[in-house]
């Protein structure tokens, strides 16, 4: 004969361990996106653009290059993704991107002749420095754009 109350505990149990498994995962990503937060802030400027190149890499741009450091004309990274062909500015600030970083990226994409111009950075950018990108046809990848592609890799 059936122990409903044994099945009874029994499901109790069961529902506690699949609840506390649910919980450890929600935490361990939670944490997981904490700690990335964290090594962006942490990266030294040169680390910051292997980084990048590397996002790049993972989410199919291909003939990634960086730049050497000095003399870059402005442009960190190199890349090519379905025949269009990238000029990007790295920046690994503090606090907001401004105009100067979207001024670089506009010279190195015609520098390098490449046909788009980006800047990524680990933090947001400047009211100005979205207008100044909007005139100048400069893509913007802020933080949220960079965490954003950094989830589609898990």
């Amino acid at each position: 004969m059936l122990d409903w109350k044994l099945l009874a505990g029994a499901a109790g149990i069961v529902a506690a361990v699949v609840f506390v498994i649910w919980l450890i995962f929600f935490c361990a990503r939670r944490i997981r996106e904490h700690l990335k937060g964290r090594e962006l802030d942490a990266m030294e400027g040169h680390d910051f653009e292997y980084f990048c190149a590397d996002l790049l890499e993972d989410h199919g741009f291909k003939s990634v290059e960086v730049t050497r450091g000095s003399g870059d004309y402005g442009v960190d990274v190199l890349a090519e993704k379905e025949g269009v062909t990238y000029a990007v500015q790295c920046k690994r600030y503090d606090g907001p991107v401004g105009v100067k970083a979207v001024q670089e990226a506009y010279a190195g994409r015609d520098y390098y002749d490449r046909m788009v111009g980006a800047v990524m950075t680990n933090q947001y950018f400047t009211e100005p420095a979205v207008k100044a990108a909007k005139k100048l046809k400069i893509l913007l990848w802020d933080r949220g754009y960079l965490e954003s592609m950094m989830e589609e890799e898990e």
